[in-house]
């Protein structure tokens, strides 16, 4: 008996036999969206808090689905409410009765909730206050665990704007360095209009696809048509010009171009964690107003008992790190608009602090890097006389030659960095060492300007 054979379909050149692939994601996700919404709220009921926010991103379908007020109450309620009926004492009686009508509240009352709690849990950390910096001595552990983060927002002249995450970041002993690098991820640098910072406070969730639910706070809000006006190169390489455009903010532009290689922010940690997260999206943090410190000393004795606390860092090391006190002006040395306090003498060898490392600034885009001679970043803290921050500053500098300096103690070449502000000025004079081949501080004065103090104290010098 002859075998049958075999019938094979024909098939045009050129043409793949079509198959369903029952098994494949996109035809079962089709296959679930199409039950009933009764059962899709049913199995999404088993997810925690972590599974909804993850989903609502798989289509707008089941967005909806994930912010749905009945499973967001029971996790709510689950987590925050001791007893199933007790009411929560951070929602009023208005917000209650309009539960059901207001879609995703429960999901906005649940994140609202769960960075209440973190942030309680970490004002805890936050009271020791450090003895040698004046400030609160768990900043950095603080905002690791609140996973705070920053982003900035770039508007073009022509109005379109782009938020960019943080590419990398460092922290130091007094402040944190951020930084924003990338090809074509910015603008040219004649045509960025603004630059937004903010700090976001992220909600830890085991998502790690994902970018976390989180808060923006504003911190900083730059005219950059205004501040290109003023704009200071402190220093520059084969490949980049550093421009300090305003205190704690340079951008690298690459040599023989307009394009910006980086942005890089320096933030001192004086309410660091209350600017970060504290804010809105609108507004910066306020500080809240506080009654003058009395003082009963008779004002004709000038200011006593301050208290100076200096870092010299650059984006990898730190190259110094003093702190001085008791110190003060008397009133009679009060002259053009500012108070003078003298951390080290020139005249005082004793005083004299060296330097560690070379005083160079490194940065990092992509795959280039490089090194900028002859800058480093100044952390400074000022304490009044009781131990309260009075004027915080971090921010980029540069050291220039001095070519008229005569010393007889140094048979070598003088250097002066000078930073100003509407605050007051900061003076330091390094000398380079040879033999060594180091840096020395030989002296630093702190300018404060009258204005702020009289402000500050209620006073009238």
């Amino acid at each position: 008996m002859a075998a049958s054979k075999a019938v094979i379909p024909r098939v045009r050149a050129g043409r793949t036999p079509k198959r369903a692939d029952k098994s494949s994601p996109a035809s079962n996700r089709n296959f679930i969206e199409r039950l009933p919404p009764e059962i899709l709220i049913k199995i999404l009921s088993y997810l925690d808090a972590s599974g909804l926010f993850t989903i609502s991103h798989v289509s707008k379908l089941f967005y909806h689905l994930a912010s749905d007020n009945a499973l967001w109450n029971r996790i709510y309620v689950k987590n925050f409410c001791k007893k199933k009926k007790q009411k929560p004492k951070c929602v009023d009686e208005r917000l209650w009765k309009l539960q059901d009508k207001a879609v995703g509240f429960w999901k906005w009352l649940f994140f609202k909730t769960v960075a209440g709690c973190d942030m309680n849990k970490c004002k805890r950390h936050l009271g020791p206050i450090s003895r040698h910096t004046g400030l609160p001595s768990q900043t950095e552990s603080v905002l690791r665990n609140l996973h705070v983060t920053w982003e900035l927002t770039v508007t073009h002249e022509s109005g379109h704007t782009e938020t960019l995450d943080l590419s990398w970041s460092q922290f130091f002993e007094t402040s944190v360095i951020l930084c924003w690098s990338g090809g074509g991820l910015f603008p040219s640098y004649q045509q960025i209009s603004t630059l937004q910072l903010y700090g976001v406070w992220r909600v830890g969730f085991n998502c790690p696809s994902l970018k976390h639910p989180g808060r923006g706070s504003l911190m900083a809000k730059l005219d950059m048509q205004t501040l290109h006006k003023g704009a200071e190169v402190i220093g520059q390489d084969k490949l980049v010009e550093l421009k300090l455009l305003h205190p704690g903010l340079i951008i690298g532009i690459w040599k023989g171009e307009c394009s910006v290689a980086f942005i890089l922010f320096t933030l001192h940690f004086h309410k660091l964690v209350e600017r970060s997260i504290q804010g809105s999206t609108e507004c910066p943090y306020v500080e809240p107003k506080v009654n003058p410190p009395f003082d009963d000393i008779d004002p004709e004795y000038g200011l006593h008992g301050y208290q100076l606390h200096i870092v010299l860092h650059n984006t990898v090391c730190e190259l110094m790190s003093a702190r001085f006190s008791q110190l003060f002006c008397r009133r009679s040395q009060i002259c053009d608009g500012h108070i003078q306090l003298t951390a080290i003498c020139e005249t005082n060898l004793s005083q004299h602090t060296p330097l560690r490392g070379d005083m160079t600034l490194h940065w990092i885009c992509e795959a280039l890097q490089g090194t900028v001679e002859n800058c480093c970043i100044m952390s400074l803290t000022l304490l009044d006389e009781f131990r309260n921050p009075f004027w915080c500053i971090s921010s980029p500098v540069s050291m220039k030659w001095q070519k008229t300096s005569i010393s007889y103690d140094y048979n070598s070449a003088h250097y002066l960095i000078h930073y100003q502000d509407s605050d007051g000025q900061v003076k330091m004079k390094l000398v380079w060492m040879e033999e060594e081949k180091q840096f020395v501080l030989i002296s630093l004065v702190v300018y404060v300007s009258i204005s702020k103090v009289n402000k500050y104290f209620v006073r009238d010098y």
